[in-house]
Order: C-alpha cells, then structure tokens, then sequence
C-alpha cells in the first residue's frame, strides 16, 4: 500500500505492506486524515509514537472496514466509519482497535468524519472527565479557533455552560464567536485577565494548550475550585507558579494526553461521547469546523498550515 513517510522532516510517498491486524482490530480503508499538530510534531523528530504504536502518521481517519479480527463481536464489514487511530492513518489501510469505531452516519462525508475523533474526544476529556464542566459554569478555553478550541465551544454551549476564548487574530475570534462562543478575546490586543475582570468574569474550568506563562494568568481568572487542564505547552516548558493564588481557591490542575492513553481509556472516552453527543453530531447540530480539504499528495502544505498557525478549524486530507 501507499502511505505518506516523513524524514529529515520531510514528507512524500512510499510503499509499505499493509498491516496485519490483532484478534480486536479491524483495517480500515481509508477515505480520509484528520491533520494535528502532534503529526507536525512527530514529523519534526519532537513527538515519537509510543511504544507498540505505528510509526506512520496520523492519529484520526475515516474509512470503511474491510477486515476484522476473530475477536470483534460486532459486524463492522463495508461499514462507513471514524475513528481514533494508535497512529497510521497517512496511508492507504490502517489497523484500528474495533472498540473505539464510530459509526459515520449517512449525512456525514468521509471529510467530515476525518475531523471529529481527535478534536471531540479530547475536548470532551477535558471539559467534562477532567474539567467537570456543568450548565451555568463558565469555561475559558485557549486557542479558541483551534479543532479542539471548535469542538469544546459547541459541547459547552450545548450544556447550557458560558464560553469565553482566547484566539490570536480578530478573523479567529469571529470564527470562534461563530462557534458559538460568547467572549472571544484577541490576546495579541487585549490581555484576557483584565477583559474577564472588566467583565466580572471567572472560569470554572479551563482548557488550556498554552500553559507557560499563562499557567499563573490562569489563577488570576478562576474561580473557587476551578479545575485547569493542560493539553499541551504551546508558550513554555517552564513556569514560576504562585502557589498561594492555587491554594486560595483550592485550583485543581490536570495535565492530560489523548495519544498515550491505553485503550481502556480510549474505548471509556468513545462510549462517554458517543452516549451524549453523537446523536447532536450526527444529525448536524454541530459545525464540523473543517477549515480546509486537500488531496493527501499536499500533505506538505496541510502540515505547512498548521506549522504557520493559519487555519481556524480543522485541515482535513482526502487519501484518492
């Protein structure tokens, strides 16, 4: 099979033998790979697969299932479906843990698939297993105009939750309001903590893949018993932290990663989503909040964007 391999940073294609799949897997056709910034990551030799993983690229597809192993209890022949992937999804087939499958409803394209699974489940980790997030709280979520930032906005709202975001031009904050959220503060103009003051604002839950320096900004801006949760440290490794500010409002901190879960979790993390959101997805009450489709030989280009930090939404590759 075709797949798209990446050295010395760089990507282009190759030729591999498809993989062979365990007793609780399926493989996957795949129609279509949801773009992350973990992808531009590992290509960049900063964030290896774990161990027992795929080495191959990409963490989210759509496809349909032409294999299953002995051990899948459910019929997932020639279905259409989205899904999670232990890595691998930059190719022509990808083996897939079946109980992590999702079912890709008729109205949905394979496009529209491909940017659900990666956004959504780790939105819906940290918003509600993490960050407890209930209707009346607010919740201040980072990079706002992001997949995830798209996806936690719309879940919030859905809940009956206040949304404030933080995004980094005044095209993004739109696009965030257009989401759904109902503050969205430009930080490269304003300074979020004085705008929530201002407001009389404060977050009960806050999703955070910044970090840094706005670990201690964070604290300004959360209320009583707030629960922070670290997706990634876009600013800075390091931070000084007030642990005075934390302990004053007994601020509960959460540093959490999708891909190195065990699929245990992942397959607790699908069954949660599915049983509350999914029907909302599939019938269209949520944006997909794709920002761009390419055919996957411009992977270069998908990755390029998410280098340059261009896009508002997800970038999607279509595998033809």
């Amino acid at each position: 099979m075709r797949y798209i391999k990446h050295e010395d940073s760089n990507l282009h294609f190759a030729q591999i033998n498809p993989p062979e799949i365990k007793p609780h897997e399926v493989l996957v056709k795949v129609a279509a790979v949801g773009v992350n910034r973990a992808d531009c990551m590992q290509r960049q030799g900063k964030y290896p697969a774990p161990a027992g993983d795929s080495p191959i690229l990409g963490l989210e597809c759509a496809g349909v299932v032409v294999e299953q192993g002995d051990k899948v209890t459910k019929d997932w022949l020639n279905q259409r479906v989205f899904t999670l992937c232990a890595g691998g999804a930059y190719s022509e087939y990808v083996a897939v843990d079946a109980a992590q499958l999702m079912p890709l409803a008729d109205s949905m394209t394979m496009a529209q698939g491909a940017a659900i699974s990666e956004v959504y489940l780790t939105a819906y980790s940290a918003l509600f297993q993490f960050g407890g997030l209930k209707e009346g709280h607010t919740a201040l979520i980072h990079a706002g105009a992001s997949g995830v930032g798209g996806a936690a906005i719309q879940m919030a709202k859905s809940i009956g939750a206040n949304v404030v975001v933080t995004a980094g031009s005044e095209e993004k904050c739109h696009h965030a309001k257009a989401m759904g959220a109902d503050h969205a503060i430009n930080y490269k103009t304003t300074d979020f903590v004085e705008y929530m003051k201002n407001n009389e604002l404060t977050a009960n839950t806050i999703v955070d893949p910044v970090s840094g320096s706005y670990l201690n900004k964070n604290a300004h801006v959360a209320a009583m018993d707030c629960q922070i949760v670290m997706l990634a440290f876009l600013d800075n490794r390091f931070a000084e932290v007030d642990f005075a500010r934390l302990l004053s409002k007994r601020i509960s901190f959460h540093a959490s990663t999708l891909r190195n879960r065990s699929n245990e979790f992942k397959r607790t993390l699908r069954d949660q989503f599915i049983s509350r959101f999914y029907d909302t997805l599939a019938a269209g009450g949520f944006d997909y909040n794709i920002y761009k489709t390419l055919n996957w030989a411009q992977a270069s280009e998908a990755h390029r964007i998410l280098d340059n930090n261009e896009n508002a939404g997800k970038v999607v590759l279509l595998v033809e």
